[in-house]
């Protein structure tokens, strides 16, 4: 059941140290069995357990966080959700996803704050805007919203952009999808646990995997800091930890791990009504409902697991933010960090069956994790669920690499070649 708190409750037990409110989702202790165990307590292992649960019936699942719930790259992104993509199966994926975000609060009963403010990727030469008329075209015919600006539009939509006759990069138009914007990353989190756990999903946090139990050359449970938890199937979905993961299972994944900065300024009256990508600037921005700038770049292409960021990719990243948008020079910024991506060699996610029965992955997002968390969820539930794939996750099996199916969305990311 739903309580409903007034403004006076809700500063009463704020003072109280909110010693009266419920906890939005249990926290029990370890079974010894599960018919399901999801390890990665992010968005996409916290959907996958809902989506059992909601979808299939099955709710004797465990999701398993070594830290807390949206402790990692889901609680580190800057929030984009957006299916702009080039190819057909990137476009059913992340449009999977983006449709599933547009009804999320509603079905959650938890406000996500979707916000579909539009996002415009520019181009600054005849030859980007040549790309953009085809990426357009692309997602078109995939049947995705897209539109083709030129210059009239770029100063419809960002009024405060540099237009000026010197300007480094001048927008000559760009692709638009009216549908992109921003969520919320830790209501996102946060809502599917608390479904998940009304459903009887128990989520064991500060409980880290410290290996799989193989038996008869098959995934039969996890070995955890909090014991022995065995299951009929497992799941992982550990974003830039997954290649980490895959050598206690015995095997090695085409991933690697890449640290994915960004920063936020100071909050400021609302000014970017609408989400801006440069790829030829290597900058991206939007600004968030407190008014702070949320900007974020390229990858850092030194292989790091550190979280903190480094000062010569934010200035990179800032420098084209300025260029683009001079009256940004004034603000200050407040906080930078960087999340741990794990991208594949074609830029595309990994889902499917691991080299290990019984063991199914969810990885090689890179940057596009949190806005494809409602699809990474709905797919990997499917294919734990069934043992099978759906008809949109079975493009992206491991299998493809030796297969020579690649579906290179680089591009589409907004990871330079």
């Amino acid at each position: 059941m739903t309580r409903h708190y007034s403004a006076l409750s809700l500063v009463k037990e704020g003072l109280k140290g909110q010693k009266g409110w419920a906890p939005a989702w249990t926290s029990p202790q370890p079974k010894p069995r599960y018919d399901m165990v999801i390890v990665g307590g992010g968005g996409h292992g916290l959907a996958t357990a809902y989506y059992l649960a909601k979808t299939h019936g099955i709710t004797n699942v465990a999701v398993i966080e070594k830290g807390w719930l949206g402790g990692g790259n889901t609680g580190r992104n800057t929030t984009v959700v957006r299916s702009n993509y080039f190819f057909p199966e990137s476009v059913r994926l992340y449009d999977m996803a983006l449709k599933l975000y547009e009804g999320l609060s509603r079905e959650l009963n938890y406000n996500i704050m979707l916000s579909q403010r539009g996002m415009i990727s520019l181009a600054h030469t005849p030859a980007e805007m040549e790309m953009a008329a085809r990426v357009v075209n692309a997602m078109q015919i995939n049947g995705t919203d897209a539109e083709l600006f030129g210059p009239g539009d770029v100063k419809r939509v960002l009024p405060v952009y540099n237009f000026g006759p010197k300007a480094r990069y001048p927008a000559l138009g760009g692709v638009w999808q009216g549908r992109s914007g921003t969520a919320r990353h830790d209501a996102v989190a946060w809502g599917y646990a608390r479904a998940a756990s009304a459903l009887g999903v128990d989520i064991l946090q500060q409980c880290e995997v410290q290996e799989f139990l193989i038996e008869g050359g098959r995934c039969r449970g996890v070995k955890t800091s909090r014991g022995e938890i065995r299951a009929d199937r497992v799941g992982l979905a550990v974003a830039g930890h997954s290649s980490q993961m895959a050598a206690k299972a015995g095997f090695r994944l085409p991933v690697t791990s890449y640290a994915l900065q960004a920063c936020v300024s100071e909050p400021v009256k609302p000014i970017l009504d609408t989400v801006v990508l440069s790829p030829g600037a290597g900058t991206y921005a939007s600004q968030s409902d407190k008014g702070e700038m949320v900007v974020g770049g390229g990858l850092d292409r030194i292989p790091s697991y550190g979280q903190r960021g480094n000062l010569p990719v934010l200035e990179t990243v800032i420098s084209g933010l300025v260029e683009m948008f001079p009256s940004f020079r004034q603000l200050k910024l407040m906080r930078q960090w960087a999340g741990i991506v794990d991208v594949a060699p074609d830029s595309s996610p990994i889902i499917g069956e691991s080299p290990l029965p019984g063991l199914f992955l969810n990885c090689g997002w890179g940057t596009g994790g949190f806005k494809a968390i409602p699809a990474g969820g709905t797919l990997l539930a499917h294919l734990l669920a069934t043992g099978q794939h759906h008809d949109i996750s079975r493009p992206f099996d491991l299998d493809r690499f030796a297969r020579g199916r690649l579906i290179d969305e680089a591009a589409g990311s907004g990871i330079a070649h």
